[in-house]
Protein backbone atom coordinates (compact mmCIF):
# COMPACT_ATOMS: atom_id res chain seq x y z
CA UNK A 1 0.00 0.00 0.00
CA UNK A 2 2.91 2.11 0.73
CA UNK A 3 3.99 2.28 -2.79
CA UNK A 4 1.00 2.32 -4.19
CA UNK A 5 0.53 5.73 -2.52
CA UNK A 6 4.21 6.66 -2.82
CA UNK A 7 3.29 6.40 -7.33
CA UNK A 8 -0.08 8.29 -6.84
CA UNK A 9 1.24 11.24 -4.65
CA UNK A 10 4.42 11.09 -7.26
CA UNK A 11 1.30 11.50 -10.19
CA UNK A 12 -0.66 14.08 -8.54
CA UNK A 13 2.55 16.49 -8.36
CA UNK A 14 3.61 15.53 -11.83
CA UNK A 15 -0.09 16.61 -12.96
CA UNK A 16 -0.10 19.75 -10.15
CA UNK A 17 3.12 21.18 -12.03
CA UNK A 18 2.31 19.98 -15.47
CA UNK A 19 -0.90 22.10 -15.03
CA UNK A 20 0.92 25.60 -13.49
CA UNK A 21 3.79 25.43 -16.29
CA UNK A 22 0.56 25.31 -18.72
CA UNK A 23 -0.87 28.41 -17.43
CA UNK A 24 2.03 29.89 -16.81
CA UNK A 25 3.24 29.46 -20.93
CA UNK A 26 -0.19 30.17 -21.98
CA UNK A 27 0.37 33.09 -20.31
CA UNK A 28 3.35 34.66 -21.53
CA UNK A 29 2.22 33.57 -24.95
CA UNK A 30 -0.72 35.69 -24.49
CA UNK A 31 1.87 38.60 -23.29
CA UNK A 32 4.13 38.04 -25.93
CA UNK A 33 1.33 37.97 -29.04
CA UNK A 34 0.15 41.68 -27.26
CA UNK A 35 -2.35 40.63 -25.05
CA UNK A 36 -4.87 41.76 -27.42
CA UNK A 37 -3.84 45.42 -27.15
CA UNK A 38 -1.85 45.55 -30.77
CA UNK A 39 1.53 45.70 -29.23
CA UNK A 40 3.46 42.49 -30.07
CA UNK A 41 6.43 41.47 -28.52
CA UNK A 42 9.17 43.06 -30.69
CA UNK A 43 7.44 45.86 -29.78
CA UNK A 44 7.38 45.79 -26.18
CA UNK A 45 10.91 45.22 -25.76
CA UNK A 46 11.62 48.29 -27.65
CA UNK A 47 12.95 51.28 -25.89
CA UNK A 48 12.48 53.38 -28.33
CA UNK A 49 9.09 54.87 -28.34
CA UNK A 50 8.95 55.55 -32.07
CA UNK A 51 8.97 52.06 -32.64
CA UNK A 52 5.96 51.50 -30.83
CA UNK A 53 2.16 51.55 -32.29
CA UNK A 54 -0.56 53.28 -30.30
CA UNK A 55 -3.10 51.22 -29.26
CA UNK A 56 -6.38 51.10 -29.97
CA UNK A 57 -9.01 53.19 -28.58
CA UNK A 58 -11.33 51.29 -26.96
CA UNK A 59 -13.53 53.09 -24.69
CA UNK A 60 -16.52 51.44 -22.33
CA UNK A 61 -17.19 47.97 -21.11
CA UNK A 62 -14.72 46.91 -24.01
CA UNK A 63 -11.59 48.82 -23.58
CA UNK A 64 -11.91 47.91 -19.88
CA UNK A 65 -12.30 44.36 -20.39
CA UNK A 66 -9.39 44.24 -22.49
CA UNK A 67 -7.10 46.45 -19.74
CA UNK A 68 -8.78 44.00 -17.11
CA UNK A 69 -7.80 40.86 -19.07
CA UNK A 70 -4.26 42.32 -19.95
CA UNK A 71 -3.49 43.11 -15.81
CA UNK A 72 -5.10 39.99 -15.04
CA UNK A 73 -3.10 37.74 -17.42
CA UNK A 74 0.43 39.11 -16.50
CA UNK A 75 -0.60 38.34 -12.81
CA UNK A 76 -0.70 34.94 -13.22
CA UNK A 77 2.36 35.05 -15.64
CA UNK A 78 4.46 36.43 -13.08
CA UNK A 79 3.26 35.74 -9.57
CA UNK A 80 2.22 31.91 -10.23
CA UNK A 81 6.05 30.89 -10.84
CA UNK A 82 6.72 32.05 -7.33
CA UNK A 83 3.58 30.82 -5.91
CA UNK A 84 4.43 27.08 -7.22
CA UNK A 85 5.73 25.66 -4.17
CA UNK A 86 3.35 26.48 -1.61
CA UNK A 87 0.80 25.00 -4.31
CA UNK A 88 3.13 21.95 -4.57
CA UNK A 89 2.66 21.81 -0.78
CA UNK A 90 -0.36 22.13 -0.77
CA UNK A 91 -1.12 19.15 -3.48
CA UNK A 92 0.63 17.20 -1.01
CA UNK A 93 -0.80 17.78 2.17
CA UNK A 94 -4.31 17.81 0.47
CA UNK A 95 -3.06 14.11 -1.17
CA UNK A 96 -2.04 12.88 2.58
CA UNK A 97 -5.18 13.88 4.31
CA UNK A 98 -7.97 13.07 1.61
CA UNK A 99 -7.31 10.96 -0.96
CA UNK A 100 -5.63 11.87 -4.51
CA UNK A 101 -8.29 14.61 -5.69
CA UNK A 102 -6.75 17.17 -8.29
CA UNK A 103 -9.73 19.14 -7.59
CA UNK A 104 -9.16 20.65 -4.04
CA UNK A 105 -5.57 22.14 -5.71
CA UNK A 106 -7.57 23.56 -8.66
CA UNK A 107 -9.69 25.49 -6.20
CA UNK A 108 -7.03 26.65 -4.11
CA UNK A 109 -5.52 27.96 -7.28
CA UNK A 110 -8.67 29.06 -8.04
CA UNK A 111 -8.80 31.36 -5.19
CA UNK A 112 -5.20 32.61 -5.30
CA UNK A 113 -5.76 33.81 -8.56
CA UNK A 114 -8.92 35.71 -8.23
CA UNK A 115 -7.32 37.58 -5.52
CA UNK A 116 -5.14 39.01 -8.55
CA UNK A 117 -8.39 39.13 -10.31
CA UNK A 118 -9.25 42.02 -7.83
CA UNK A 119 -5.83 43.57 -8.18
CA UNK A 120 -6.05 43.65 -12.18
CA UNK A 121 -9.63 45.00 -12.09
CA UNK A 122 -8.40 48.05 -9.93
CA UNK A 123 -5.21 48.28 -12.23
CA UNK A 124 -7.32 48.20 -15.11
CA UNK A 125 -9.21 51.29 -13.26
CA UNK A 126 -6.42 53.17 -12.19
CA UNK A 127 -4.43 52.78 -16.12
CA UNK A 128 -7.55 53.85 -17.59
CA UNK A 129 -8.16 57.01 -15.54
CA UNK A 130 -4.12 57.70 -15.67
CA UNK A 131 -4.39 57.44 -19.82
CA UNK A 132 -7.91 60.13 -19.33
CA UNK A 133 -5.64 62.37 -17.84
CA UNK A 134 -2.48 62.08 -20.45
CA UNK A 135 -0.64 60.58 -17.59
CA UNK A 136 0.13 57.60 -19.62
CA UNK A 137 1.23 57.04 -22.63
CA UNK A 138 -0.95 55.57 -24.78
CA UNK A 139 1.88 54.84 -27.29
CA UNK A 140 4.26 53.15 -25.22
CA UNK A 141 2.11 52.53 -22.05
CA UNK A 142 4.35 53.68 -19.64
CA UNK A 143 4.24 57.01 -17.48
CA UNK A 144 4.71 60.37 -19.10
CA UNK A 145 5.19 62.17 -15.68
CA UNK A 146 8.13 62.42 -13.50
CA UNK A 147 5.76 63.25 -10.83
CA UNK A 148 3.93 60.29 -11.13
CA UNK A 149 6.99 58.43 -11.66
CA UNK A 150 8.59 59.35 -8.71
CA UNK A 151 5.40 58.79 -7.00
CA UNK A 152 5.31 55.55 -7.48
CA UNK A 153 8.87 54.79 -7.35
CA UNK A 154 8.92 56.36 -3.77
CA UNK A 155 6.22 54.54 -2.65
CA UNK A 156 7.12 51.54 -3.73
CA UNK A 157 10.72 51.44 -2.32
CA UNK A 158 9.21 52.81 0.99
CA UNK A 159 7.05 49.53 1.55
CA UNK A 160 9.65 47.76 0.28
CA UNK A 161 11.20 49.24 3.81
CA UNK A 162 8.01 48.88 5.47
CA UNK A 163 6.84 45.96 8.05
CA UNK A 164 3.50 45.17 6.54
CA UNK A 165 6.15 44.00 3.59
CA UNK A 166 7.85 41.99 6.15
CA UNK A 167 4.90 40.18 7.62
CA UNK A 168 3.37 39.40 4.52
CA UNK A 169 7.09 37.93 3.00
CA UNK A 170 7.71 36.12 5.92
CA UNK A 171 4.20 34.13 5.18
CA UNK A 172 4.79 33.83 1.52
CA UNK A 173 8.46 32.40 2.83
CA UNK A 174 7.00 29.71 4.80
CA UNK A 175 4.74 28.34 3.16
CA UNK A 176 4.29 24.76 5.41
CA UNK A 177 3.92 26.91 8.13
CA UNK A 178 1.11 29.22 6.76
CA UNK A 179 -0.53 25.96 5.29
CA UNK A 180 -0.35 23.51 8.65
CA UNK A 181 -2.28 27.46 10.23
CA UNK A 182 -5.07 28.22 7.65
CA UNK A 183 -5.33 24.62 6.29
CA UNK A 184 -9.37 23.46 6.01
CA UNK A 185 -10.53 20.15 4.51
CA UNK A 186 -12.81 20.11 1.03
CA UNK A 187 -12.92 22.46 -1.54
CA UNK A 188 -14.15 25.05 0.41
CA UNK A 189 -11.11 24.87 2.45
CA UNK A 190 -8.84 25.25 -0.67
CA UNK A 191 -10.99 28.45 -1.94
CA UNK A 192 -10.77 29.79 1.42
CA UNK A 193 -6.73 29.07 1.90
CA UNK A 194 -5.87 30.16 -1.98
CA UNK A 195 -7.71 33.45 -0.75
CA UNK A 196 -5.80 33.85 2.25
CA UNK A 197 -2.47 33.17 0.64
CA UNK A 198 -3.52 35.15 -2.24
CA UNK A 199 -3.80 38.18 0.06
CA UNK A 200 -0.55 37.72 1.81
CA UNK A 201 0.49 37.68 -1.51
CA UNK A 202 -0.56 40.18 -2.98
CA UNK A 203 0.85 42.23 0.52
CA UNK A 204 4.11 41.52 -0.60
CA UNK A 205 4.18 42.56 -4.31
CA UNK A 206 1.56 44.94 -5.07
CA UNK A 207 3.60 48.03 -5.17
CA UNK A 208 6.13 45.97 -7.43
CA UNK A 209 3.07 45.82 -9.78
CA UNK A 210 2.78 49.45 -9.88
CA UNK A 211 5.95 50.24 -11.04
CA UNK A 212 4.72 48.61 -14.33
CA UNK A 213 2.92 52.12 -14.93
CA UNK A 214 6.40 53.55 -15.08
CA UNK A 215 7.91 50.77 -17.21
CA UNK A 216 5.50 49.85 -19.15
CA UNK A 217 2.38 48.01 -18.41
CA UNK A 218 3.41 45.89 -21.60
CA UNK A 219 6.82 46.05 -21.65
CA UNK A 220 8.45 42.17 -21.38
CA UNK A 221 11.82 43.16 -20.41
CA UNK A 222 10.02 45.22 -17.33
CA UNK A 223 7.53 42.21 -16.47
CA UNK A 224 10.44 39.20 -16.90
CA UNK A 225 12.46 42.00 -14.45
CA UNK A 226 9.33 42.03 -11.44
CA UNK A 227 9.12 38.46 -12.18
CA UNK A 228 12.52 37.41 -11.10
CA UNK A 229 12.59 40.03 -8.31
CA UNK A 230 9.62 38.42 -7.02
CA UNK A 231 10.57 34.94 -7.20
CA UNK A 232 14.03 36.20 -6.19
CA UNK A 233 12.51 37.66 -2.67
CA UNK A 234 9.97 34.90 -2.12
CA UNK A 235 12.41 31.68 -2.66
CA UNK A 236 15.79 32.65 -2.57
CA UNK A 237 17.56 31.66 1.64
CA UNK A 238 18.62 35.36 1.67
CA UNK A 239 14.85 37.42 0.17
CA UNK A 240 14.26 39.35 3.11
CA UNK A 241 18.04 41.18 2.03
CA UNK A 242 16.97 41.35 -1.67
CA UNK A 243 13.75 43.04 -0.63
CA UNK A 244 15.55 45.72 1.28
CA UNK A 245 18.08 46.20 -1.19
CA UNK A 246 15.79 46.71 -3.63
CA UNK A 247 13.74 49.39 -1.63
CA UNK A 248 16.84 51.35 -1.26
CA UNK A 249 17.63 51.34 -4.68
CA UNK A 250 13.92 52.24 -5.46
CA UNK A 251 13.58 55.48 -3.31
CA UNK A 252 16.98 56.29 -4.88
CA UNK A 253 15.52 55.97 -8.63
CA UNK A 254 12.60 58.12 -6.97
CA UNK A 255 14.83 60.71 -6.06
CA UNK A 256 16.91 60.74 -9.05
CA UNK A 257 13.59 60.97 -11.27
CA UNK A 258 12.32 64.28 -9.06
CA UNK A 259 15.73 66.11 -9.57
CA UNK A 260 18.17 64.35 -13.09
Amino acid sequence: MGRIAEAALRRHRAITIAALALLVLIAWAWIALGAGMGMPVHAALSPFPHNLKAMPAMGGAAGFALTFSMWWVMMIAMMLPSAAPIVLLYARARHRRAGDSAAPTAVFVLGYLIVWGVFSALAALGQSWLQMHALISTMSMQSADRWLSAIVLLAAGVYQLSPLKDACLASCRNPAAFISRHYRPGSTGAFRLGLIHGGYCLGCCWLLMAILFVGGTMNLAWIALLTLLVAAEKMLPHGRRIAIVTGIGLVGWGVATLFV
